[in-house]
């Protein structure tokens, strides 16, 4: 396993909701992870359960999160370690009331 995707392993099991995204929470620099944070909001979790990495401040953790997880796009949204998918298929899960069930299971 090479030094990134270590990196990118770490955060993975660290975090109960990890969403690798271009920008931030606060400031999302892409219309796809602008809805993956309004996904997760409309979902009521608490923002501050919710940790980012901004792929576009490394460009090992860009490209790695796409070989790490063999999804070709960002947004990536992991929960308790496991990969969920892009921003289409959280918005199907949360259409269907499973993503919220999910993540609801993180309280």
């Amino acid at each position: 396993m090479s030094d990134t995707q270590k990196r990118i392993d770490d955060l993975v099991k660290s975090s109960n909701v990890l969403l690798f995204m271009k920008g931030t929470a606060s400031f999302p620099m892409c219309g796809f992870s602008g809805r993956a944070i309004q996904i997760l909001k409309a979902c009521d979790v608490d923002p501050k359960e919710i940790t980012t990495v901004n792929v576009l401040d490394d460009d090992e953790i860009r490209q790695g999160i796409k070989d790490y997880s063999q999804w070709p796009t960002i947004p990536q949204l992991y929960v308790k370690g496991e990969f969920i998918g892009g921003s289409d298929i959280m918005m199907e899960m949360y259409e269907s009331g499973e993503l919220k069930q999910m993540l609801g299971a993180q309280g």
